[in-house]
């Protein structure tokens, strides 16, 4: 059986998989494993497809089940080295004594979360073993679908009828590590995915000492969703600091916008919450979202329990929900006499929605977006904010003009054309910096548009349409790796975003020693090239041999 490295599928002889497209005559560079190496006479190992500076993770597969898997395995960055195609690490015998420590607080948390198998959004660890002077984690491995990828399958956000049964299971398992002593501390839409039945799972569990700056380790937080004391040097991260990093998340899936960094939000602990948002959301989920994104700790939902109860709702709030709606429909049905003692059933409704919006005001945190411009029909606020569906009557067959697929298209030119046509124009906000860069769209495309090809352009009755225009392909600045060891360069380039590769021409250098790089294949340092790209080393064979 001959098995893809990049997706542990049969390919038989062929070397470019026809299932990911993986090319199978590549080989893994230092530090990793090398492709096809087989730990504990069992797993194959696949190629790398995340790291972080305790660990990485490969793809590989089970001999003994014939199942798909995935492989994580120790490496603290910084504390140990790995020649090409070798498989044991070295130790450096100066770190020796923390990178045994760090080793052990690996071992006991991955070994507690094997415990946890019956938890619907914990992923099943099935095996734990030393081997190569370092600890491996064997995960069961199923399809999934990124919780971003998710999100914009549904409309770019998710009504909360559709969030909590995502979300409630999550917490469980938070609850449950939490009662142990352990956290996640990295809870984001980065993290979580989405199984083939329809759960929620949460994944790039990692130990305490990755999570907050000053530990050994080289700390890898997420925008975002990190808290505010998982910044700061040496601080105590808990409880709290998981349901900030949950809260953030949530709010991602009901808005489709991260809340600002947390460095950001310090100075006045303002989130931005679009108008429609708020409204279509139960006021006690907003108010959740404002107690669990507090910037001070002091103030912020304390425990996984109150936070539950907060995302669930009071019996108070009920009553309100059901009083305004009963008055809705008594006002849809029938016209109420008012009696000169006292008040209509609407009058009723008003006075409650008017209390349950004075409560929002209280808490004081969601700031309302209301960036509308009725000068200048182009304006830049995210679509759920001002995108309206048209308003042509049902029974009438359309016979005007109709929105054309835009996908693709300049931005610009597309605004100009409507914006004469008397539609209103709107280009979604990203939230986060690193939001709306594409490799397949060039800058200024639009990559989606809120309402599909074919919908009426009802100027006459107001029509508004918004879209997500491509800021281009994201790119980072090749770093000077001249003289570096090829660990060393692939760690530095890995760690900006791309995908390396040692080059397999043999190039002799009489000044740059043996298995030392001495540049790029294709660039030179100081290049501006899109994340992700491959890129290839060329390194030195050592002096021509006479």
């Amino acid at each position: 059986m001959s098995l893809c490295i990049g997706c542990m599928h049969e390919i038989g002889s062929e070397m470019i998989c026809p299932d990911c497209g993986f090319d199978n005559t590549k080989t893994q560079v230092s530090p990793f494993l090398p492709y096809g190496i087989v730990l504990d006479k069992r797993y194959i190992v696949g190629r790398n497809i995340e790291i972080n500076g305790e660990s990485t993770l490969y793809i590989g597969f089970d001999r003994e089940t014939s199942k798909t898997v995935l492989i994580r395995e120790f490496l603290p960055d910084g504390y140990y080295s790995r020649p090409q195609g070798g498989v044991k690490i070295t130790v450096d015998p100066a770190k020796k004594e923390n990178f045994d420590k760090l080793l052990y607080d690996f071992e006991q948390f991955f070994s507690f979360l094997s415990t946890l198998r019956d938890m619907s959004a914990m992923n099943v660890i099935t095996d734990i073993f030393r081997a190569n002077n370092t600890c491996y984690v064997i995960e069961e491995y199923e399809e999934l679908i990124s919780f971003e990828e998710y999100i914009l399958r549904n409309n770019g956000h998710l009504e909360w009828e559709v969030a909590r049964p995502l979300f409630m299971p999550v917490i469980s398992l938070l609850e449950a590590l939490h009662k142990n002593g352990y956290g996640h501390y990295a809870i984001s839409p980065s993290n979580l995915y989405i199984t083939t039945s329809g759960k929620a799972l949460l994944l790039g569990f990692a130990t305490i000492n990755e999570r907050r700056r000053g530990t050994p380790l080289k700390s890898q937080l997420f925008a975002g969703c990190a808290a505010p004391e998982q910044y700061e040097r040496n601080f105590p991260i808990d409880n709290i600091t998981d349901i900030y990093g949950f809260t953030a998340t949530l709010f991602y899936a009901l808005t489709g916008a991260l809340p600002a960094n947390a460095k950001e939000r310090i100075t006045d602990g303002a989130l931005l919450m679009s108008t429609a948002t708020v409204k279509r959301l139960p006021p006690h989920v907003v108010s959740a979202l404002a107690n669990g994104l507090q910037v001070k700790r002091e103030e912020r939902i304390i425990d996984f329990g109150d936070l539950r109860s907060q995302l669930s709702a009071a019996p108070t709030v009920k009553a309100i929900q059901e009083e305004i709606s009963r008055t809705a429909s008594m006002a849809n049905s029938i016209k109420p006499e008012k009696k000169k003692y006292g008040m209509s059933p609407i009058s009723v409704g008003i006075i409650v929605t008017v209390v349950a919006s004075l409560i929002f005001l209280w808490l004081g945190i969601i700031i309302v977006d209301k960036t509308v411009s009725t000068d200048d029909p182009v304006s830049t606020v995210p679509p759920s904010t001002q995108a309206q569906i048209p308003t042509v009557d049902p029974d009438e067959e359309w016979t005007g003009e109709t929105l054309a697929n835009y996908v693709g298209k300049d931005f610009d030119t597309v605004s100009a054309e409507l914006v004469s046509k008397g539609i209103f124009v709107f280009q979604y906000v990203y939230a986060d910096e690193d939001d709306g860069y594409s490799n397949e769209y060039e800058k200024g495309e639009i990559m989606e548009q809120s309402f599909p090809e074919g919908t009426p352009l009802d100027s006459e009755r107001g029509f508004a349409v918004s879209f997500k225009v491509s800021r281009g392909p994201k790119t980072a600045e090749l770093p000077d790796v001249k003289d570096m060891s090829l660990a060393t360069a692939v760690s530095k380039l890995t760690e900006l975003g791309f995908v390396v590769y040692k080059d397999d021409a043999v190039v002799y250098d009489d000044k740059i020693g043996k298995d030392k790089v001495i540049g790029y294949a294709d660039y030179d340092a100081n290049d501006k090239v899109a994340l992700n790209s491959d890129i290839y080393l060329v390194v030195s064979a050592g002096p021509k041999p006479e």
